[in-house]
Parts: structure tokens; sequence; C-alpha cells
């Protein structure tokens, strides 16, 4: 391990970094880790390939999720800055407002699901769900090393399973975007930056968490 103190650049470029990761902090009601209240989806990124230890470690992330019968039902395909066409491909299965800021990112991954329980064909139900968790986990990880993490539903799904092959046992499900975030009081940012800097708002838990009846906020909620 290098125990050695960083650089001026190293010390200044972690500053910049943790100052972004900064600017949308969750106004969180109760106590939360400082990990998720610092994480938020950027959509200006800086162009930063990925190191690639850290991208190991988010997908390492991943392996460690829980999931029914431990069936780990989460798939990647990974395309990283550095492999230019490998890159554009990915790109390209994206819808066309993605593609706009989706192409600075250091990394850009597809997650695919297994529709079924290999062991008996069986439709596994909560998939969708397991694979939830492996992306958070990933999404965890990410923010720790100082890292942003954005997914997008805005797939074109059907050229994304053409593309890459996918078995008609398994469904594409977003595209991850992964990397630094970017300066959004750039120029060259000016159009993502109503986004990047609006503030994060979120439904409070009386909306969501029930007890006897549905609808009817919990008990220790409502105290």
């Amino acid at each position: 391990m290098d125990l050695r103190p960083p650089s001026n650049e190293q010390a200044h470029s972690y500053n910049q970094t943790m100052a972004k990761m900064h600017i949308k902090h969750a106004a969180a009601d109760f106590e939360i880790h400082e990990l998720i209240a610092q994480r938020w989806s950027p959509y200006v990124f800086d162009g930063r390939p990925v190191e690639p230890k850290k991208l190991l470690s988010c997908l390492e992330a991943t392996r460690w999720a829980a999931s029914s019968y431990n069936e780990q039902p989460w798939s990647f395909i990974v395309a990283t800055r550095q492999q230019e066409q490998a890159f554009a491909t990915m790109v390209g299965c994206l819808v066309e407002t993605n593609q706009s800021w989706a192409q600075h990112a250091g990394v850009l991954m597809a997650s695919v699901v297994c529709n079924n329980f290999p062991r008996d064909n069986k439709p596994n139900r909560v998939a969708e769900h397991d694979m939830g968790l492996a992306v958070g986990n990933m999404t965890f990880q990410a923010t720790a090393m100082g890292l942003s993490l954005h997914q997008m539903a805005g797939v074109n799904v059907s050229k994304l399973a053409k593309t890459y092959r996918v078995p008609n046992t398994h469904s594409p499900m977003t595209v991850i975007a992964l990397g630094y975030a970017g300066d959004s009081s750039s120029p060259t940012a000016a159009q993502l930056a109503q986004r990047d800097q609006a503030s994060r708002n979120r439904k409070p838990l009386n909306e969501f968490v029930f007890d006897d009846t549905w609808g009817h906020t919990a008990e220790i909620i409502s105290r």
C-alpha cells in the first residue's frame, strides 16, 4: 500500500471532486450515511477515464449484493473511454438526448438481468429487484472513491440486445454512466447546468411508509 502523502496536484483534484459531490448534498429528515447524502447523478462528466482498479472495485461490489437464492441474476456489458470503438458502440445504443452528455463519462455499462432461475427455468420474480441491489452496491462503492454514477432508462433496448447478442433468456435494463463529475458552471455545460445544479427533492416518509392499511402512514412516522 502506498502510504506517501498525496502530491499537491492529487490533493487539488481530490478536493475538487469532493466539492462537486457536495453541491447536491441531501437535506435528510433523519440521519443517513454520509455517502448516501453525497450521492447524486450528474449530467456533466469531465471526460477523464476511470482508473481500472476503481472500475474493478465497483464491479466487485456488485458481487456481494444480496439476491434471491444467491442467483446473482445481473450481468454488465462494459465499455471504457480507452476502448474507442466499443465506447462509441455503447453510446449508439442510447437515445439521442442521452448520447449528448453520456459520451463524456469515463465508462458506460449496460445492465442485463436474467429472467429465470437457471436451475429450473422458472421465472425469477425478483430478478430486477436484485439487479437494483447490485447497482446500489456499485453506487455506494463509486461514491466512496470519488466517482459519480448516472443510470439511464433512455436506451434503445432492442438495438442493445441485437448489438451485443443478448440471449432471449435475459433482458437489458439500463445503461450506467460512470466517471468523474464535471464542472457544471463551465460554458460548455450551460445546457446541462440547470439540471445538475437543481436541488434534490424526495417524497417524505409519510407518503410511502405504511402499517396496518395501505396508505395509512406508519405510526413510527406520524408520532
